[in-house]
């Protein structure tokens, strides 16, 4: 991906139709992180909550964390007479999408203020529904882009970054609007969202269903697990059994240790224990497979034998689903090189989880209305947004993936401070349009060339499996760490222009990792380019 390309020749990726589609599909994918993000964090700041209260409240977001949990069953699973008629990727944003519209529907009818608890489960479900939703979009855009080369995925990159800020900042600002007028209640508000949320259930109605020849390929891995679990004993249990457990115990962590046992373990040290837990599981289970792979390597060739039981099919069915995936990934990409990718995954966005978390609190405590909020915050970050993520991919399709990272990370960190000066000016809404407009230009390059690396990075059988476990890597440090935003607040009393400058900190641990991987990760993306 170097700079080969003309102007003409670059723009020209653009003139594919199924951007188009990409584009509608990412404003399905923004709009409920609305219902349970901006709007009810105003919903919440109007009845009175604390700083503290909103920000854990954003817990339920730990859902887009933890979906690659069950990433992989959106590329196996088949929802019966859905999936016959829609296809296995449409099936899945189509039930997920009128989920959101039920829920977003109850929420209408709740009281915040005496019935948070329903608002909180109300808010989960939508969660992971979009966090499922999203999984299935972003297989779709991949399976539908997979014939062409990197260039085509930079392209589809910004139109889903585009789609998405639509669907989040650009529809984002309807509720605010609304609100502001006397007459509107934040319970009425969520019943648009819901006809909002049913008008974008069509999409997906009348677009195709990418072809692909996943099923087959699944089927010759699946095969080679059952010609050596009749050969493998009682330990094809135990795989079965530790699979579940790591998971069980990846989730009870993220949705803060319910239940746990005071008297027997301090709770300062829960994340230690759990931590124990998971990697003992997890060496476990990589001795388990180490010993699975090298039964398939001595049975290579040989023909299934039709002794095999309900649990080995059942356990080839699992290891297919939930561990090949995970496998391919760093057998493709070698242990350390894989390590390192997660790893500038997870940190790459942290400072801008923290800023926006706090963002709609901060631009009410400083005195701005909610129809500032709706004009400055929403509507230009949205048209910003689309233009900067059109241009930032240009520049990626012509320069490079890697490039285009470090620029944004570096603009990203930079952008962060005029939120400071904001704090320190008050309510100047010439200097909150300049902010706003500055922030949104450095989000979308990095979102260009952050969501163009995920997907070419994905091998095209597990699309869904592992760009949903590398995006929920980025996902994780942005929602569990920055839940905690509220709190670091309040801890430093309220002083917010600190508070942005630890955020625009918090950015500069990745770009130097990035630039500690950036020889073989760039080898990787040319490898994967020529493919």
């Amino acid at each position: 991906m170097s700079a080969n390309h003309s102007l003409v020749q670059t723009l020209s990726y653009f003139k594919d139709k199924r951007l188009l589609t990409i584009f509608l599909f990412g404003i399905a994918s923004g709009f409920p992180w609305v219902m349970i993000g901006s709007a009810m964090t105003g919903w919440l700041k109007d009845d009175g909550l604390s700083r503290s209260s909103i920000g854990l409240f954003g817990l339920i977001f730990v859902a887009y964390s933890i979906n690659f949990l069950w990433s992989p069953l959106a590329d196996r699973v088949k929802l019966l007479f859905i999936t016959k008629w829609l296809g296995l990727r449409r099936s899945w944003i189509f039930v997920t999408q009128c989920i959101i519209v039920v829920m977003a529907f109850q929420m209408s009818l709740l009281d915040a203020s005496h019935q948070l608890n329903l608002m909180a489960a109300f808010g989960l479900v939508i969660a992971i529904s979009g966090a499922t939703q999203d999984i299935a979009i972003d297989a779709y855009r991949i399976d539908s882009l997979a014939d062409n080369d990197n260039n085509i995925m930079a392209a589809g990159s910004a139109m889903a970054t585009a789609g998405w800020w639509t669907g989040y900042a650009g529809l984002g600002s309807i509720p605010f609007l609304l609100v502001s007028q006397p007459s509107w209640q934040w319970s009425e508000v969520y019943l648009i969202l819901s006809g909002i949320m049913a008008a974008l259930v069509i999409t997906v109605l009348v677009v195709a269903e990418p072809k692909s020849t996943r099923e087959s390929k699944l089927h010759l891995i699946e095969q080679k697990y059952l010609t050596v679990l009749p050969h493998f004993g009682h330990r094809s249990l135990s795989i079965l059994l530790i699979i579940p457990m790591i998971f069980i115990s990846i989730v009870y962590a993220n949705i803060g240790y319910p239940n746990w046992p005071d008297s027997l373990i301090d709770p300062q040290y829960r994340f230690a224990t759990i931590t124990l837990v998971v990697v003992t599981l997890l060496i476990l289970f990589s001795q388990q497979l180490s010993q699975l792979n090298r039964r398939i390597h001595q049975h290579n060739g040989q023909k299934i034998q039709q002794k095999n039981s309900h649990v080995d099919r059942l356990v080839a069915w699992l290891l297919t689903t939930l561990v090949a995936p995970i496998q391919e990934f760093f057998q493709r990409n070698g242990t350390r090189l894989a390590f390192s990718i997660l790893m500038f995954i997870f940190l790459f966005k942290i400072g801008e989880a923290y800023l926006g978390r706090m963002s709609i609190v901060f631009y009410r405590e400083v005195g701005f209305s909610n129809e500032d909020i709706a004009y400055y915050s929403k509507m230009i970050n949205w048209a910003t947004t689309i233009v900067f993520s059109l241009i930032g991919s240009v520049f990626t399709i012509r320069y490079g993936i890697l490039k285009g990272l470090f620029i944004g990370g570096i603009a990203m960190s930079a952008s962060n401070l005029l939120f400071s000066l904001m704090a320190i000016v008050g309510p100047n809404k010439l200097l909150f349009a300049c902010t706003v407009f500055i922030d949104g230009f450095t989000s979308a390059w990095g979102s260009v060339a952050f969501v163009a690396l995920l997907s070419v990075l994905c091998n095209k059988t597990f699309t869904a499996s592992q760009y949903a476990l590398m995006a929920s890597l980025g996902t994780f440090g942005r929602v569990m760490l920055g839940s905690y935003s509220g709190i670091i607040v309040d801890w430093l009393d309220g002083n917010w222009a600190l508070f942005f400058v630890l955020t625009s900190v918090m950015v500069i641990p990745s770009l130097l990792f990035l630039y500690s991987i950036r020889k073989p990760l760039n080898a990787l993306i040319e490898q994967q380019n020529t493919n």
